[in-house]
């Protein structure tokens, strides 16, 4: 691969543990892991609280409830005055987004990253998925809760994650055709499915050289 920086991009479906994957890969290349992380950078750059952007985090609509609830991490003034909208929101994290890839090799877990640094060359995208009663067990571990519970926060959270990613990107969520590479974890374990990324991200690094 040329001199540019190594970008990583990871979708994941709830539960099937693409985070920790994403976090070992930047590991296993000295990349900086970015997941919330890129919440704290936008609201940083931008003046608003890190909690707005947990509010709305892949999330499309957030703003539409806005004036039917007390914001207290922003004032009416500073609503009107900055000219919020969901696009500016997805506009100020684009922009951080952009400024971490510059600045070092990334991973980014979802918020459409791997759209937001299309032009970058050397970025692989990711998709990571797993069996739905591994993933439906997984969640019920951490979150002690029952697998009905678990069951309906994977359909609710992925029908809003997915509607996030594919109103932003005119592509869809989870598709194989939206990615460079897509991966069961169920195939091949939490350690096995890193394997199989990096040693494919590794031929592509050597393809390109």
């Amino acid at each position: 691969m040329n001199n540019d920086k190594l970008i990583i991009s990871v979708g994941r479906q709830l539960g099937s543990g693409g985070r920790t994957i994403a976090k070992m890969l930047a590991e296993e290349f000295g990349c900086t892991f970015y997941d919330r992380e890129v919440l704290e950078l936008a609201a940083k750059e931008s003046g608003f609280s890190p909690e707005f952007f947990e509010k709305n985090d892949e999330r499309k609509g957030f703003l539409d409830q806005i004036f039917h609830m007390h914001m207290p991490f922003i004032s009416d003034s500073s609503f009107y005055d900055n000219g919020l909208s969901q696009e500016s929101l997805f506009r100020i994290q684009s922009d951080a987004i952009r400024k971490a890839a510059d600045e070092s090799s990334c991973v980014f877990v979802g918020r459409c990253a791997d759209y937001v640094l299309r032009d970058k060359p050397n970025l692989v995208t990711v998709f990571i998925t797993a069996d739905l009663d591994e993933r439906v067990s997984n969640i019920c571990k951490r979150r002690n809760c029952s697998a009905e519970e678990a069951r309906k926060l994977i359909s609710d959270k992925e029908s809003t994650r997915s509607s996030y990613y594919n109103y932003y990107t005119g592509k869809t969520w989870g598709d194989s055709a939206s990615y460079d590479l897509c991966v069961n974890a169920s195939r091949l374990g939490t350690e096995g499915t890193k394997e199989f990324i990096a040693d494919f991200i590794r031929r592509r690094m050597k393809q390109q050289n």
